[in-house]
């Protein structure tokens, strides 16, 4: 197997060792949408046990985190070790227009996926629009 020299990787493993940045939350890429009355939310994590994901709801900030293990192997020598390890995390603020009780999550081949609902509130919905002789004719009925 031939493997080529990257100065770069070599910078960044020699950055990680001297200034410990494997104990610093990774960041997640994520995809947000609305679909429908709902907001998806769908975040790459790769090769994460399920139980290490933690989603919660605090007020107006979702917070999701997540923790990748290292490869605990004993005496091998490391040619290349690319996969990041540690802790995951992204916040994200939500508005009034969802409704925090319905959210919902689930994890599938390394993608998190999280349900937003809308709030009854901010739905879109339709105003009946009455003309002034219906108005006065139902106050005559009634």
């Amino acid at each position: 197997m031939s493997m080529s020299f990257d100065p770069f990787s070599q910078l960044d493993r020699i950055a990680q060792s001297v200034f410990d940045t494997s104990r610093q939350p990774r960041i997640m890429p994520v995809d947000l949408f609305r679909e429908g009355a709902q907001y998806v939310l769908n975040a790459d994590l790769p090769g994460i046990d399920p139980g290490s994901v933690d989603v919660d709801v605090d007020g107006h900030l979702l917070t999701i985190r997540a923790q990748r293990s290292t490869a605990n192997q004993e005496g091998v020598r490391w040619l290349a070790q690319e996969r990041p390890f540690g802790s995951y995390m992204r916040q994200f603020s939500i508005g009034d227009d969802v409704n925090p009780e319905g959210i919902s999550a689930s994890y599938d081949n390394g993608v998190l996926s999280v349900i937003i609902p809308i709030a009854e509130r901010a739905k879109p919905r339709k105003i009946a629009v009455e003309s002034a002789g219906e108005r006065g004719r139902k106050a005559v009925v009634a």
